[in-house]
């Protein structure tokens, strides 16, 4: 009885076709397996025999027949189930010699100046307003040292924050009282989850699966 219920299991597993990862939590994920959605917790399998492992923000680990894979957000995956690719961004240097990008903030496309000097994601008052994020409801009061000295801010999450393809979920930002800084500051908050690759004329960002 044991044998067959294993074999049953394995059986299953293996008839998975397709697999897609349509929201994440720490440590549970809503995964769609062909066509039909299951809240897996950590260590859980469902009953077609694809088990979570771990999931965070970025992504989770899901276990198929043996097989562990880090599944993105939104992406699917059949067949095989190959490894996700690895997404790469190349900023070129600007006359000036600063790296400035076009990405999205909340689904909205802003413009962005790459600065590992910024701890998080900074942006003036009417740039958040613009951007439909609720600073003053949602946000935490607090301070930031600029290069003009000290600003009032406002501490808030933002839901996503992308560049290129490599899109990054649940991101510290700051939104400072005032005009500025002009352009919205692509800091640290961001930046020390992919790789960087600084050369002489381009910026490389690369996030691995």
């Amino acid at each position: 009885m044991l044998a067959l219920l294993s074999a049953l299991i394995c059986g299953s597993a293996a008839a998975v076709e397709r697999i897609k990862v349509v929201a994440l939590f720490t440590d549970k994920a809503m995964v769609e397996i062909d066509g039909v959605r299951r809240l897996l917790k950590a260590g859980a399998s469902s009953p077609e025999g694809v088990k979570l492992i771990s999931a965070n923000a970025r992504g989770a680990l899901i276990e198929v027949d043996g097989r562990r894979e880090q599944y993105r957000l939104g992406a699917s995956y059949g067949g095989n189930f190959a490894r996700a690719k690895a997404f790469e961004v190349r900023i070129a240097r600007n006359p000036q010699g600063a790296f400035v990008t076009v990405g999205t903030i909340n689904g909205r496309q802003v413009q962005m100046l790459v600065d590992t000097g910024a701890t998080a994601v900074a942006m003036s008052e009417p740039e958040a307003r613009r951007l439909g994020i609720r600073y003053r409801l949602n946000g935490k009061r607090s301070g930031v040292r600029t290069a003009s000295g000290y600003a009032r801010a406002y501490q808030v999450t933002l839901d996503q924050v992308q560049v290129g393809e490599i899109a990054l979920r649940n991101i510290e930002a700051v939104v400072i009282e005032g005009d500025s800084p002009t352009q919205v500051l692509l800091g640290m908050s961001f930046l020390r989850q992919v790789e960087m690759d600084v050369g002489d004329a381009v910026l490389v960002l690369r996030d691995e699966p």
